[in-house]
């Protein structure tokens, strides 16, 4: 079903689909005698979501079609290292002192319970009502525990989330790092620069965000259609195309260099290598260039 405004979802439809389906990647990957990853709560959450496709991909129940974007080994490869850039996010904001962080379409992000974060940390997260009620409702039926001062914000990104945010106790005076994992593109193109400039406003120096870095010319609804096309050949029926906001819009990288962070890209290409693997070389990973990861620090 294609996006309308003020459209909201679930786990098992629309964008909430999305998240589940990075959850199922992230079990993959968390599996078998050398993981690349690890996070012991992602099955589970798959699980309860029970979309067959994605409970089969979670347990590692599926052929095996060496294709360069959805085989194994390159799922697996792929969600270790977009895991692995959002952790090393986190351990390198925790070093320099922060103790504020927020997930930002939290989805079935498990890390306020997977890592170990300082003491004195506190953990917001932010998504749709009905995805927050669910993640906290299985994982405390699964005996899970966050590992922080864990605050959920159930509110939809394109309302007021700074007021709701504010309201759970976030102190815009203290340094915060935010996370932004595969977001953007799911928001149309003013309300994602008005995502940015509100976290501008609520960030301290000190601050520092991560997110992808994509670039904005070359997503296109091509793009979307054809990697769509590609995954229900392999049982996936998520239909990109009617859920990115293609079209132009502003560069993440830029609009906050515009309004005062420092910003570094990534490449795919360096992000793969820095973990040992090879990017995959197909025409789908060529229409969008070498994309990558984005940090971006407020001072």
């Amino acid at each position: 079903m294609a996006r309308t405004e003020g459209d909201s979802w679930d786990l098992a439809s629309s964008v909430g689909a999305t998240a589940t389906s990075v959850a199922a990647s992230r079990a993959l990957a968390s599996r078998g005698p050398d993981p690349l990853i690890d996070d012991p709560y992602a099955a589970t959450l798959v699980e309860a979501v029970g979309l067959p496709h994605f409970v089969r991909m979670a347990n590692g129940e599926f052929d095996d079609s060496h294709d360069p974007l959805f085989g194994r080994d390159q799922m697996r490869e792929h969600i270790a290292v977009r895991t692995r850039f959002f952790d090393d996010f986190f351990a390198t904001s925790f070093a320099a002192g922060v103790r504020q962080a927020v997930i930002l379409a939290s989805g079935l992000d498990a890390r306020a319970y997977r890592l170990a974060w300082p003491d004195g940390t506190v953990v917001f997260e932010i998504d749709q009502p009905d995805v927050i009620e669910f993640k906290t409702r299985v994982l405390a039926d699964a005996g899970a525990a966050p590992g922080a001062d864990h605050r959920t914000v159930g509110i939809d990104l394109r309302g007021d989330w700074p007021s709701a945010l504010r309201d759970a106790g976030f102190d815009p005076s203290a340094p915060t790092a935010w996370i932004a994992e595969g977001l953007l593109i799911y928001l149309p193109p003013e309300a994602q620069d008005r995502l940015l400039d509100n976290i501008t406003a609520l960030s301290a120096p000190g601050s520092a965000l991560a997110t992808e870095h994509m670039d904005a010319k070359a997503l296109t609804g091509d793009w979307a259609k054809e990697l769509s096309a590609r995954g229900r050949r392999y049982g996936s029926d998520i239909d990109l195309n009617e859920l990115f906001y293609s079209g132009p819009r502003n560069s993440a990288g830029d609009h906050l260099h515009a309004a005062g962070w420092q910003v570094n890209v990534l490449p795919n290409s360096k992000a793969y290598a820095a973990n040992g693997f090879e990017r995959p070389n197909d025409e789908l990973s060529a229409m969008v260039g070498d994309s990558g990861y984005l940090t971006a620090t407020y001072e």
